[in-house]
């Protein structure tokens, strides 16, 4: 990691991991003195706290690095946003869709109550994985026969969710990459199905078991689809923290859930045709480099802006507090101390660079194995 971007690491990660720490110790006491009696008020109150933590790394990516989204929407689906309970399927194409799925959220007003449905390991990052647990997010390990039971038990405990939640669902399974398409065009072949071209084929066992489980009080699917226009750089968790734009296309598209099919094989196969039906769509994108749908203003708002102030501010008088108390700094020891802990926050911000990045690396033949257990 070159000194440079080290300088920038250290500042965001203490900011981060300071105030997230802050956030978890809340989020662990009200979970063992709130929840087990007022299930609500406990999620209202962790709305609030997700949003303090969530919405500094909204900051890094819509003022520090300064990177544009642009939502297309029809006038239906554009007005139902945080309004109402939500099932989001999108594709997967980059290091960071999860976070702009939060910047949509957060526009839409429901950033505190989004989940979405992740890898297990990622419940264990620092703060940020502990504060997905807080929050409720789903943890699954990949395996239908030990995820099944999992994902039903999680799906059922947000009938009685208080507030609009979006639930972020990515039926790909994992990310795009080149490797993975191979994989996915050469079971096409195999199956005598369509060969996708910029998605991979989805994995609809959990989607079909989210339909089935969600229909009767999530009114709607929010169909997302995903895009950065090929004059643009892919954005990644790294460009990002050295302050590096980018730009990304969204188009979201409203589907009633109460139009969705009956059967589970019908729910599968109407999630097939969608990421069908996408490829296209994305192959006009390439074309024309825009999709049909209006471009609707989600604007930049001060909000994470000025809770990352209020952090900053918080926490800086804090530490010089500290240090005028335990007089730190006045000796050897206390600087390698001091040193020590700057050490260990960019090595963790390291962590959750290469984790963010966990997925590119995939080799042909594992994408292979991964595309054949569906």
């Amino acid at each position: 990691m070159a000194i440079p971007l080290v300088l920038v690491v250290l500042p965001l990660g203490l900011l981060f991991l300071l105030s997230g720490l802050i956030v978890n110790t809340i989020q662990a006491i009200l979970f063992v003195t709130i929840r087990p009696f007022s299930k609500s008020l406990y999620r209202r109150i962790n709305r609030f706290l997700a949003e303090l933590l969530w919405l500094q790394l909204v900051w890094v990516v819509d003022w520090w690095a300064g990177v544009k989204v642009q939502l297309h929407a029809d006038e239906e689906t554009y007005r139902s946003m945080g309004k109402e309970h939500a099932l989001v399927i999108s594709n997967h194409r980059s290091d960071i869709d999860w976070l702009i799925g939060w910047i949509l959220a957060q526009r839409s007003g429901c950033l505190g109550s989004t989940l979405a449905v992740m890898k297990k390991s990622s419940k264990f990052l620092p703060v940020i994985g502990w504060s997905m647990w807080f929050a409720e997010y789903l943890f699954l390990e990949r395996s239908w026969a030990k995820d099944e039971k999992t994902l039903k038990w999680g799906l059922q405990r947000l009938k009685d969710f208080p507030r609009p939640f979006w639930l972020a669902l990515f039926v790909e399974g994992t990310r795009f990459t080149p490797a993975k398409l191979l994989a996915a065009q050469e079971y096409a072949a195999s199956q005598g199905l369509p060969a996708p071209r910029n998605v991979l084929i989805p994995r609809t066992k959990g989607f079909v078991s989210a339909v089935s489980i969600m229909r009767d009080f999530v009114p709607a699917i929010y169909d997302t689809t995903v895009i950065v226009p090929k004059d643009s750089p892919q954005p990644t968790m790294l460009r990002i923290l050295k302050g590096q734009s980018s730009v990304i296309h969204v188009r979201m598209k409203r589907h009633a859930m109460s139009e969705m099919p009956k059967s589970d094989d019908d729910v599968s196969k109407w999630c097939k045709d969608i990421f069908v039906a996408k490829d296209a769509l994305l192959d006009k994108h390439l074309a024309t480099g825009t999709f049909d749908e209006e471009i609707r203003p989600i604007g930049r708002p001060v909000k994470s802006l000025l809770v990352t102030l209020f952090w900053s501010c918080l926490l800086l008088f804090g530490a010089i507090e500290f240090f005028k108390w335990t007089q730190l700094l006045s000796t050897w020891r206390g600087v390698a101390f001091t040193a020590a802990g700057m050490a260990l926050v960019t090595g963790l911000m390291h962590v959750f660079i290469m984790f963010s990045q966990a997925e590119r690396s995939s080799s042909a033949k594992a994408a292979r194995n991964r595309v054949k257990k569906e």
